[in-house]
């Protein structure tokens, strides 16, 4: 049995320790540092559930070993939110009704991340073949994409500065 000793950032916070070689990411994730919205739907790579950014790129993380992520930044769904208001995604799944077991919420908003990091103004079709790793058995995927859309157009949107707030030329 080999024992690797890792660093890796997830969601801006350092993590470390010791993992067994053929130790799967996404098993690290959830059973050793706890972070269960990390999702594990097949094990192989069909569903999408497990879905994570690696360097900012969706990574089915049951199809990487642990030991891989040495010294690389990691986003999971966990990190989605931040000073306790919800992302774009989170918002847009949670308006447009985007889901309806979750299993596949959480690999779903960050493949659909991704894809909005690098196309932030994503055509339906190119939502839908952005997600198209990922898998939802219950929802059809049309309230999926809508959601997507509302993110894509929230993240696009210039900050709004309140009046008052010495914004303007009061």
């Amino acid at each position: 049995m080999s024992i690797h000793h890792i660093r890796v950032t997830i969601n801006g916070k350092l993590y470390e320790g010791d993992v067994e070689a053929r130790t799967l990411l996404v098993h690290w994730l959830r059973d050793s540092l706890r972070l269960t919205g990390t999702h594990i739907g097949c094990d192989t790579s069909s569903c999408g559930a497990c879905t994570i950014l690696v360097d900012g790129k969706a990574v089915k993380s049951c199809t990487m070993l642990a030991v891989q992520a040495d010294g690389r930044e990691l986003l999971t769904v966990e990190g989605l939110e931040q000073n306790g208001k919800l992302h774009p995604l989170q918002e847009g799944f949670h308006v447009e009704h985007a889901l309806q077991c979750g299993y596949c919420t959480p690999g779903m908003m960050m493949a659909a991340l991704a894809l909005l990091k690098r196309n932030p103004d994503p055509s339906e079709q190119e939502i839908r073949e952005g997600i198209s790793g990922n898998l939802c058995r219950c929802t059809g995927y049309v309230n999926i994409v809508k959601a997507i859309q509302y993110a894509a157009q929230k993240l696009r949107e210039p900050e709004q500065v309140p009046a008052g707030s010495g914004g303007g030329g009061e």
